[in-house]
């Protein structure tokens, strides 16, 4: 067999310097995540400048979600056969050129090339983080340090919104990118300065055919099940584009997986599956998938049912959903250190069993129901998952030798993006189908929409209780021999 000839990196960082490294790739993260969430605020103001309807609109998320998934697979490749510095400059200076072309757009057409250049640097983030603290970080420590992604995956989603509320209130959605851009500029002057170079770097050829098949298979994926979270075919789309595309990415993953398989007997696979060897990864990233579905199904549904069953405004509502996402931000860290203390499951099980009894209150909302009763109700949510999410990647890229960190991290990263929009597709099928139901009975609107909501959360808990039955299984890793070499089977 075979093995792709090594590059080592420069000397080892210093530990202040490993410091340094973690917290200019998350303050980095932080900024290109907070970008994605950012749109969805502004686009009736961007609809009204361009003269564009809600369908084509929406593309700006589409397309954004769309690129991540195409290019968060492949970014095992570009960790493993480029240096730290390397990766960071091209995901940052990719990100800087499209908020910039974003913020100076004339059309919609360049807005939208703004988005998709900006989503392309913004994939290679979170993989290059966590690759990075598997790196830097020992074994016994790791928890409190990955407890900081939290603050990644759970604030920046939640403040995105919130700020671009608030810019809105001054200004031109421009504005939003022109507030973005000098700070994404600040962290590529520091990285360039700051980063050194971690791990070992293998010179893998780059295979066209898995790039190709990547696009083919995740593309389609994700795009169907962005048009079933609209809700079937969307506004002026056929009932057909959703199933067709969705049963294209599905032959196209099928072949993408078996051509990794084939290239992972010469340790030459864009994506090394091999990770799904490790029995516990495999359950982590389970638990890690359903709690991303749960979690980006319940961002979606409550601001939803607020505002048309409640009547909440949009910016009551942001505000409402904005201490949840803190909370995980605060928790994750704290949860890292109880997880280094105490292993996994102490966290994970019970943490499980509240999520359940979350989605059961949710499940019996009425429209007589406070609104800080369902504030609290999502603060608890997302509590719970941070309490989960920390310890789940902990285990899951701790079970794996150092060779493997990049894939896994890419994994973990791609079924972020798969799950996320599986939960968005779940969740608003299930309710607008029971909420059509619920009308053809003649209730009124808020109360066939709150019914509708009903069948969506009791479904989510259904779906939970596979989670509850894997958090058992959930245990914490031995120390991995970090020098396994990769072709070891």
């Amino acid at each position: 067999m075979s093995a792709a000839p090594t590059l080592s990196d420069a000397p080892a960082p210093t530990a202040s310097g490993n410091r340094s490294i973690i917290a200019i790739l998350l303050v980095a993260a932080f900024t290109v995540i907070l970008n994605e969430t950012t749109m969805n605020v502004a686009l009736p103001a961007i609809m009204a400048d361009f003269d564009v309807t809600e369908r084509i609109a929406q593309w700006l998320t589409t397309a954004f979600m769309l690129t991540m998934a195409v290019v968060i697979p492949i970014t095992g490749w570009l960790i493993d056969r480029f240096t730290t510095r390397q990766v960071f400059v091209t995901a940052m200076v990719l990100f800087c050129l499209g908020t910039l072309v974003c913020a100076v757009a004339p059309s919609f057409a360049l807005l939208l090339t703004g988005r998709i250049v900006q989503a392309s640097g913004t994939a290679m983030m979170m993989p290059l983080l966590m690759t990075t603290i598997m790196n830097l970080v020992p074994p016994h420590s790791r928890g409190a340090v990955l407890g900081n992604i939290s603050l990644v995956i759970a604030v920046a989603p939640a403040v995105g919104p919130t700020l671009s509320g608030f810019l809105l209130q001054l200004g031109s959605w421009h504005f939003i990118f022109l507030t973005v851009l000098p700070i994404a500029l600040l962290m590529l002057a520091l990285g360039v300065w700051k980063l050194r170079n971690t791990g070992d770097h293998r010179l893998t050829p780059l295979d066209p055919a898995s790039i190709a098949l990547t696009a083919l298979g995740f593309g389609p994926l994700i795009f169907g099940m962005s048009m079933l979270g609209e809700g079937g075919g969307g506004e002026g789309g056929a009932a057909w584009e959703a199933p067709v595309a969705l049963v294209a990415g599905l032959v196209f993953l099928a072949l993408f997986v078996w051509r990794q398989l084939r290239l992972q007997r010469t340790d030459t696979a864009l994506l090394d599956l091999r990770v799904f060897r490790h029995g516990t990864f495999t359950v982590a990233l389970t638990m890690m998938a359903l709690g991303m579905m749960a979690l980006f199904g319940s961002v979606i549904m409550l601001p939803l049912l607020l505002q048309r069953s409640f009547g909440l405004e949009p910016i009551q509502v942001g505000l409402m959903m904005l201490p949840g996402g803190i909370m995980m931000g605060l928790i994750g860290p704290i949860a890292g250190r109880l997880y280094d203390r105490f292993g996994p499951r102490v966290l994970v099980i019970p943490a499980s069993f509240v999520v359940l009894g979350v989605f059961w209150f949710f499940s019996t909302l009425t429209l007589a129901t406070p609104w800080w009763a369902v504030m609290l109700g999502h603060m608890t949510l997302s509590t719970s998952f941070a309490f989960m999410f920390t310890p789940l990647f902990t285990v899951a890229l701790g079970l794996l030798p150092r060779p493997l960190y990049s894939h896994g991290s890419a994994v973990v990263g791609t079924i972020q993006q798969v799950a996320g929009a599986a939960g968005t597709a779940l969740f608003v099928t299930v309710f607008s189908t029971m909420s059509d139901a619920a009308l053809a009975q003649g209730l009124p609107d808020a109360a066939a929409l709150l019914s509708g909501s009903h069948w969506a959360f009791l479904f989510a808990g259904g779906v939970w209780v596979l989670a509850v039955v894997a958090s058992f299984f959930v245990r914490k890793p031995a120390d991995v021999d970090g020098d396994l070499p990769v072709g070891v089977h």
